[in-house]
């Protein structure tokens, strides 16, 4: 499913170029991706979307630090709970973006879900609001570096 995020990320410049999704699981099939992925990055996409255009829930700002449950904290792992916190701080996200970010996480059913998943979680949500993150954000997004040590707040 993965692998279809970023060859959307990567072919289509904003979500609107993007066809319907009939027309997109064909172009995706024909290029060699399998029913059931494209399938599942279909329902994945949705989802994102329709939290990601919710109005109402961006105009929503909040001071509060976010406190993990342990369900959430165990599924995300410390690397993810980490990198999430450093891309708030950086003003990367805003506190909706990060829940929008941790719920899409959470949807995957992996436990822990990898670092290189969550950069491309977090790409998506910034290309589906038609965002771009500035190029050294950008670099650190789209690295694969899995094994990177957690971010240290200062």
């Amino acid at each position: 499913m993965f692998d279809i995020l970023v060859y959307l990320y990567e072919t289509y410049y904003r979500p609107d170029a993007c066809p319907e999704p009939a027309a997109l699981a064909r172009k995706l099939s024909a290029v060699g991706f399998d029913d059931v992925e494209i399938s599942e990055a279909l329902v994945w996409l949705t989802d994102l979307t329709e939290m990601a255009g919710d109005e109402t829930a961006l105009a929503f700002t909040s001071s509060g630090t976010r406190f993990y449950v342990s369900r959430e904290y165990d599924a995300l792992g410390s690397s993810a709970v980490g990198f999430i916190q450093f891309l708030e701080s950086a003003g990367v996200l805003s506190p909706v973006q990060r829940e929008i970010v941790i719920e899409r996480a959470l949807a995957l059913e992996e436990s822990p879900v990898g670092l290189g998943k969550l950069k491309i979680i977090v790409l998506m949500l910034l290309w589906s609001q038609g965002k771009e993150p500035d190029a050294l954000m950008f670099d650190d997004l789209f690295g694969s570096d899995d094994e990177q040590a957690p971010r240290l707040l200062h």
